[in-house]
């Protein structure tokens, strides 16, 4: 009997090849034979009961027996049989959730303590008294139902603070596959709500994406040999999705977000009808509803958007987006009724879209937020995806990789939302609104998704609708939504070439405007690192060259050095220390600039971004002018992660000055004590193999752009420049650009002697000698 438990732990293999429902049927099946074996036939008044997720046949490897031994009170052997329970499971090493009770101890302890109210829910009698425990069931049930007002939204919060704490299964890289939102709890919160017979028992959609969660955690328990985390870490996917049957990872994980997203927006549209029907107690309320006009066809009723009675959706094809559109104006949700009718009876939207949907569709959009919950609700039951086809092919796509934190679709939602904000500072807010939510559509498409896309909205736009020349500029938006901020964090927009080519490509002051818009809303709707003051205002001094030149004003060009540039190059008299550090806040929040004046020599800029990584300094972008035999190097940079420093505090001149010296004259070891930092980037999971370094050379610049792309690492900049540097280039300006887990810099460079990178060799050379520079130790 042992032996058989020990299977319950992960650490044999008698269920290799065993996965799903086979698997937990069998783990029950093991888990309640050898429970029968130890209760043995204790006679009447006793009862072993499972509760939890072994009540309902759901255990993996490891998991707790959740157990409760109930008796009547008259029991005199009760902690006799518990022993002879308990410690046997305890020597094998199988956890336990146990307890010993009578029914009315059972009850009050429910009545106080929430999650035992809902383990006790689930309870399934294993051996004893089966009137015994049809009464526990019967008594918890009863006053579940009666404490409903009271405990449904105990119930609620519990879910609310398990989302804040654990995210959402559907965005995360390493879902939390039980406690995340839209994971296994939620169904259970669903199936409580049902118990308290004010819901529905889950449709069989939700309990679909149930077990294909549950079908994961039992794989994510296996390969953890039964330790307790249900992770569905990046590291085991492939195995995972291999036993489960998909074809890679990518596919395991758009099936994981697809069930998160159901189980998720099932849950709120459900809490949304019940906490009505508790506020309002509807429930007993006698009358007939009250309805709220809305728009044609659409009304309010309960706190819902429904339709009218006169409404006709197979007459009426705009009726779904009028549906959507009143419920984001109104920000509550479209009612259940409402949805499944259109579902089933909505017609096709004809081609072209009569101007009335294109206007609703558009009013649905500069809602704002609350254009992203319609939108959900037309995606969960299928009606987006029967407006636009297209969309099928990015419905619940991953984007897995740091930067992003939705699946593509919602990126989409998300940008259209944050698209409203600026619909007043554009002169065509309707076309802002339709290229927020279709800039990466093409993402669903083999190869480039900008490339891609264009060919996608260019057979959209016009069956949207569009005329020609509005479809022409949404194709522009969709095909240069990357323009300005590629430009403004990749190339120095104090160069006019690059100031002009951003006015060559955009075409014109509306789509410069409306490209502007979007970006923002686009970083915005990424993540949190993918927009901040710094790329604002970069962007924005972009944007405002770039219109000079639509006005024919000369192209903004600043000297070759500035007044404070020509001061601080002049050594004063006085000075001692020919090695000058300044350090002085930007106005980006946690941003500095560094500047360095100091006898010019070859690596000095390479030195200068080693010392700078050392202190855990990250160069956003770095320039070097020289004038007199001096040198002059600014750079701006920002702390990062790991930093000694408190939040917000400027780093010590004094110990860059002296760090800089001591790098120059040998004696400290930058590119060592950068290889003694090199591991603390090893345990950085990346969702794939990275993509080798590559060295791109751009001559659209007044000097040669040498744009290297490579996955980050301690210390990657000054490998990059010092290279350069060995290579005989001298670099004028470093733009440093962090996508996720990769950096794609670019440096403007010039010969030693002054002239550009010209001739097919002398570019291999130059790359040979930066690719081996970013050659880690352990590469062939």
């Amino acid at each position: 009997m042992t032996n058989r438990l020990a299977t319950l732990l992960g650490r044999s293999d008698e269920f290799n090849g065993t996965v799903g429902p086979a698997l937990r049927h069998a783990l029950v099946e093991v888990a309640d034979s050898a429970l029968l074996d130890l209760f043995g036939d204790p006679g009447a008044g006793i009862a072993l009961i499972a509760v939890g997720g072994y009540g309902r046949g759901e255990p993996a490897f490891g998991s707790d027996l959740d157990l409760v031994l109930v008796h009547n009170g008259h029991r005199d052997d009760i902690a006799r049989v518990a022993d002879e329970l308990w410690y046997p499971l305890w020597d094998v090493g199988v956890g336990l959730d146990h307890s010993v009770r009578t029914i009315e101890e059972a009850v009050t302890v429910a009545e106080n303590d929430l999650k035992v109210a809902l383990g006790l829910l689930d309870a399934r009698l294993i051996a004893g008294d089966q009137t015994l425990a049809a009464s526990l069931r019967d008594r918890v049930r009863t006053r579940w139902r009666a404490g409903a007002p009271r405990r449904l939204p105990e119930l609620a919060d519990m879910v609310a603070e398990r989302a804040r704490r654990h995210g959402d299964v559907a965005f995360l890289l390493e879902p939390d596959l039980k406690e995340a939102r839209g994971g296994l709890r939620d169904v259970h919160a669903l199936t409580a709500l049902a118990a308290a017979w004010v819901a529905e028992m889950p449709s069989e959609r939700v309990l679909a994406a149930y077990r294909m969660l549950l079908d994961a955690r039992g794989e994510v328990r296996r390969l953890a040999r039964g330790r307790a985390h249900d992770r569905l870490l990046l590291q085991d996917q492939d195995t995972i999705a291999a036993a489960l049957g998909y074809p890679d990872s990518l596919t395991l994980a758009h099936a994981t977000a697809d069930a998160g997203r159901t189980i998720s927006w099932t849950w709120d549209v459900t809490w949304y009808r019940v906490a009505s029907g508790l506020r309002s107690s509807s429930r007993w309320r006698r009358g007939r509803p009250v309805r709220r006009h809305l728009d044609d066809g659409v009304v309010e009723q309960n706190g819902e958007v429904q339709l009218a009675r006169e409404a006709d959706p197979t007459r009426d094809p705009t009726l779904v987006l009028r549906v959507a559109a009143a419920a984001a104006r109104a920000d509550i949700p479209i009612g259940r009724f409402a949805l499944d009718r259109l579902a089933r009876e909505a017609l096709p939207m004809p081609a072209p879209w009569p101007a009335a949907a294109r206007d609703a569709l558009v009013t649905l959009l500069a809602t704002g937020t609350p254009a992203v919950g319609a939108l959900e609700c037309l995606d969960q039951v299928g009606l987006l995806v029967r407006l636009i086809p297209e969309w099928s092919r990015v419905r619940s796509k991953p984007q897995r990789n740091p930067y992003h934190r939705f699946t593509v679709d919602r990126h989409l939602m998300e940008t259209a939302a944050g698209a409203a904000a600026s619909t007043r500072t554009v002169d065509r807010p309707d076309l802002l609104l339709l290229g927020a939510l279709l800039h990466d559509i093409g993402k669903g498409w083999p190869g480039d998704h900008t490339d891609a896309g264009v060919r996608v909205v260019g057979d959209l736009a016009p069956r949207l609708g569009l005329p020609p020349e509005d479809a022409d500029v949404l194709v522009t938006m969709v095909r240069y939504h990357l323009l300005l901020p590629d430009s403004a964090t990749r190339r120095d927009i104090d160069d006019p070439a690059t100031i002009e080519a951003v006015a060559r490509a955009a075409g014109s002051p509306r789509v410069l405007s409306l490209l502007h818009a979007l970006t923002e809303a686009d970083s915005r709707a990424t993540g949190p690192t993918a927009w901040s003051p710094w790329k604002s205002r970069l962007i924005g001094d972009l944007v405002t060259r770039a219109l000079a030149i639509y006005r024919g004003e000369q192209v903004p060009s600043p000297p070759a050095l500035s007044d404070r540039q020509r001061t601080l190059l002049a050594l004063p008299d006085d000075c001692t220390d020919d090695y000058v550090v300044e350090v002085n806040p930007l106005p980006d929040d946690g941003m500095f600039e560094i500047v360095v004046v100091a006898p010019d020599r070859p690596g000095l800029l390479a030195a200068t971004t080693g010392v700078l990584a050392l202190g855990r300094l990250d160069v956003r972008r770095a320039s070097a002018r020289s004038a007199g035999g001096r040198a002059l190097l600014q750079a701006a940079v920002a702390t990062t992660a790991g930093s000694a420093r408190m939040p917000g505090e400027a780093p010590s001149p004094a110990k860059l000055r002296g760090d800089l010296r001591r790098a120059l004259d040998g004696t400290l070891d930058v590119e060592a004590r950068i290889a003694g930092r090199e591991q603390a980037y090893a345990g950085v999971r990346r969702w794939s193999t990275p993509a080798p370094p590559q060295v791109i050379f751009d001559d659209s610049a007044s000097l040669t752009v040498v744009e290297v792309r490579a996955p980050d690492r301690a210390g990657v900049l000054f490998r990059m420049v010092r290279a350069l540097s060995d290579a005989g280039l001298n670099v004028h300006t470093a733009i440093v650009a962090t996508l996720g887990l990769d950096v794609v810099n670019a440096f403007y460079v010039r010969e030693t002697g002054g002239g550009t990178v010209t001739g097919r060799t002398r570019r291999e050379e130059v790359a040979s000698t930066v690719l081996d520079a970013l050659r880690v130790p352990s590469e062939p």
